[in-house]
């Protein structure tokens, strides 16, 4: 079984699962601010559950490419920094995630 590690408490789940479903059935922080309100339900088209993570997980898909090319993220310098859509990710092996700042989890801890 995969680890997560996350705002450092460390949770299980299967090989194949959906990220966001994983954080949020842990009840663990994916969405700051007023995002925790208003989002996109896991459809890629808001961005908030973006997250920068190391690890092993599914391919970027066509609509985590498409969101992460504009503003507030920019798909190259975002995918780069290992900035991904939490919504998106199918955990395929131990990851290390870290959630920045902002309502879109986009802004770098100075």
């Amino acid at each position: 079984m995969p680890k997560i590690t996350f705002n450092n408490q460390a949770i299980e789940c299967e090989t194949g699962d959906n990220l966001r479903h994983v954080l949020m059935s842990a009840n663990l922080p994916l969405y700051n601010g007023i995002a925790q309100l208003i989002h996109c339900r896991g459809m890629g088209t808001c961005g908030t559950c973006a997250v920068r993570l190391k690890g092993d997980v599914s391919p970027t898909t066509r609509v985590e490419k498409w969101r992460l090319g504009f503003p507030p993220h920019r798909r190259k310098d975002s995918l780069e920094n290992g900035l991904r859509l939490a919504c998106q990710c199918n955990v395929l092996g131990d990851l290390k995630i870290e959630k920045l700042k902002g309502p879109w989890g986009n802004i770098p801890t100075p």
